[in-house]
């Protein structure tokens, strides 16, 4: 596991981590292949890691009106707004694998608006991303656009929180000068071997 490219926050050696971090960053290297440098980084504040995972755990695995490829599709969106190469690229390579589809990353993150996406999905993103740049002007029309699309009020709950939360993600990421690891660039891109 190679750390981030910052020397201002350090990735703490493996050994010096608390047992549950330890054991979360060796389950995700086993089942990935490498350590993504977000658990890297965030590893330098453990409590704040925990928090951290727990409330994107709970906003990004679980089931609802929202697929995961879907959630993802939040999270590229307003992460190219937010200029957040690491989440863009990380959480790309994860759309590209939940959707099962090589080009729409691409296509969210340059401007989902043109994207391959259905009417539902277009008007997801806009509420997402007037929530992530412009949540005070959030008003009962943006619920109103969103009603005919069928969304009801927990997915919608989703839609603002996970476009929150990636905003402090984003944020993050961005001061850290974190970096994407090189094998998020070709997942999902490739037919597995």
């Amino acid at each position: 596991m190679s750390p981030p490219p910052s020397n201002r926050f350090p990735a703490p050696a493996l050994d010096t981590l608390p047992d549950d971090i330890r054991t979360r960053l060796l389950a995700v290297q086993e089942k990935s292949g490498f350590v993504p440098n977000v658990f890297l980084t965030l590893a330098y504040r453990p409590d704040e890691f925990r928090a951290f995972f727990a409330y994107h755990d709970a906003l990004m695995e679980k089931d609802g009106g929202l697929t995961k490829a879907e959630r993802e599709m939040i999270v590229v969106a307003t992460s190219a707004a937010n200029q957040c190469q690491y989440c863009v690229i990380a959480h790309g390579a994860i759309l590209r694998i939940r959707a099962k589809n090589p080009v729409i990353a691409d296509q969210v993150a340059v401007n989902y608006r043109k994207a391959d996406i259905t009417p539902r999905q277009k008007a997801m993103l806009d509420f997402a991303m007037k929530v992530s740049a412009d949540a005070q002007r959030v008003s009962e029309e943006d619920f109103a656009a969103l009603a005919p699309h069928g969304f009801s009020d927990d997915d919608i709950w989703d839609i603002a929180a996970i476009s929150a939360f990636f905003a402090l993600s984003n944020r993050l990421a961005n001061f850290t000068g974190m970096r994407p690891n090189e094998e998020f660039y070709l997942m999902g891109r490739l037919p597995k071997k």
